[in-house]
């Protein structure tokens, strides 16, 4: 009879004893290195609605550790050099993130570098023993936010054809639905951007527990994300069809029911209950094969395991040796922006209209100032500088720019393209309007993309360059039915080139 090569369990068993204990070290200097983006990362889990639901992950990687525990004891850890190759991605993934101030760049590179270190310390074997939590990992990181603004649009669209299917007249605006029972808000929190996340999360680990067929898992997958979409569609409907019959409060109500977990919960009953036919797994179904993946158990060096564990902490400490080494720039010096006379237009009071001030937290210089042209327009000039980029003093970022989180305004479209920035209307409450025009000056280039800003933060960051950065905002209140193009556009052309103005805020 044929019997499988290998180490006797005792000796397998004291393998172990050794790799669980330094790997544990590892991964915890790992973590202390990076504890900043480390409790960052725990502390959105814990105030966003978005990603509570990371709160669940690391109890349900525990879970499907010990699950796999039976098999991973039947294989042998052992160091592995090639594993470090993970450590040294994440730590440059973390140095771009820093670089160019992009805080999910830095949580992903710190997962990265603790999945090397687990690969490259315990060995090929137990890393594809552990493949599935491994990758299940990445759900701790939040990402997803982007999402917002195109599920607000799809489901204020979906709310406008199921409107006319009921025959009730609405009108769509941006994300502002009117109709005659009222004027309602696709907001983000009402985008269910929070429920596809939470259910991609859910999906990925049902599929994974409730089917072997690849083909039933990519359908189950394909449905997990269609359905929240669908249902997200359906109930943003319903407040506004109650609201048409029973009124605003009464809406107000209901959608206060209906949403939140509760929503989630028949969301996911539902889906389950489509596709319970279809599982194929059963539930005492090992999780992986060890003859399979260690047809021979190799020879456990603990020499080996403690220097690769050491490799990887060294390489997961050079990225923030290498910031230290080449930090620079600074904030500018307290002083007034130079405001300028534009012809043909002058400063003025703000004293009308409904208040409006872009955010920029942290910005070295900032200000608003209004002027009027002899036909009575009125435009306001926002201006905010920064000597350097910082956690907290960024240019752009969630929440940053034409519109404050914490005010009465919402974004509501992307405006007719203008050269070298970014048009936009904003929507006060009563369907107030406002048109920005919003230029952003960094590293020597003129842009209205946050993208390119980004990655100018990055070049200048890595390469050097000046740290300078500006965001430039002309703005005006829009007739309900029309548009404040004209006189934003006329008030540009007087102002002249965007670039002179900025450069000369940071002197």
């Amino acid at each position: 009879m044929m019997r499988r090569a290998g180490r006797s369990p005792p000796a397998r068993h004291a393998a172990w004893t050794t790799a669980i204990p330094v790997l544990a070290v590892a991964v915890l200097a790992i973590l202390l290195v990076f504890a900043r983006d480390a409790a960052a990362m725990a502390a959105i889990w814990w105030t966003s609605s978005t990603f509570e639901h990371c709160l669940l992950i690391v109890p349900i990687l525990i879970w499907l550790v010990w699950q796999r525990a039976p098999e991973l004891a039947r294989v042998t850890p052992r160091g592995w050099a090639p594993g470090l190759m993970l450590v040294a991605a994440g730590a440059g993934g973390w140095l771009l993130g820093q670089a160019a101030g992009v805080a999910l760049a830095r949580h992903l590179g710190l997962l990265l570098m603790v999945q090397g270190a687990v690969v490259a310390t315990l060995g090929p074997a137990v890393a594809r023993g552990l493949l599935f939590p491994l990758g299940y990992a990445l759900f701790l990181v939040p990402a997803g936010e982007w999402l917002v603004p195109p599920l607000q649009t799809l489901t204020a669209r979906m709310c406008m054809g199921l409107l006319h299917l009921w025959g009730i007249p609405a009108r769509l605006d941006g994300v502002f639905i009117t109709t005659p029972g009222g004027w309602f808000e696709v907001a983000e929190a009402c985008s269910g951007a929070k429920f596809l996340i939470a259910m991609l999360a859910f999906g990925t680990l049902a599929a994974h527990l409730c089917f072997r067929s690849p083909v039933r898992r990519a359908l189950f997958m394909a449905a997990a994300v269609l359905l929240p979409v669908l249902a997200n569609g359906v109930r943003a409907f319903g407040t506004i069809l109650v609201a048409q019959y029973s009124g605003l409060a009464v809406a107000g109500g209901f959608d206060h029911v209906v949403y939140g977990w509760f929503f989630f919960g028949i969301v996911i009953a539902l889906l389950l209950a489509i596709s319970w036919r279809w599982f194929d797994r059963g539930a005492t179904d090992p999780a992986f094969d060890p003859a399979r993946i260690e047809p021979v158990a190799p020879v456990a060096d603990p020499r080996r395991q403690g220097v690769v564990a050491i490799a990887a902490v060294l390489i997961a400490a050079l990225p923030v040796a290498w910031t230290a080494a080449v930090a620079g720039g600074g904030r500018l010096a307290p002083g007034a922006i130079a405001w300028p006379q534009p012809p043909g237009w002058t400063a003025m009071t703000r004293t009308d209209g409904l208040p409006w001030t872009p955010n920029f937290p942290g910005a070295d210089r900032q200000g608003v100032v209004r002027y009027r042209d002899a036909a009575g327009h009125r435009v306001d000039l926002a201006i905010a500088a920064y000597g350097d980029q910082t956690e907290g003093h960024e240019l752009v970022g969630y929440g940053i720019g034409a519109v404050d989180p914490a005010s009465r305004w919402t974004w509501g479209a992307d405006g007719a393209a203008v050269a070298d920035g970014r048009a936009m209307r904003i929507v006060g409450p009563g369907d107030t309007p406002r048109d920005v025009l919003l230029f952003y000056r960094i590293g020597g280039i003129t842009t209205g993309s946050a993208a390119r800003v980004k990655l100018e933060t990055l070049r200048t960051r890595l390469i050097g360059g000046s740290r300078h950065a500006v965001a430039i905002l002309i703005s005006a209140e829009a007739p309900k039915d029309g548009s404040a193009r004209p006189a934003l556009d006329a008030f540009a052309r007087a102002l002249g080139p965007i670039a002179p103005l900025a450069d000369r805020a940071t002197r």
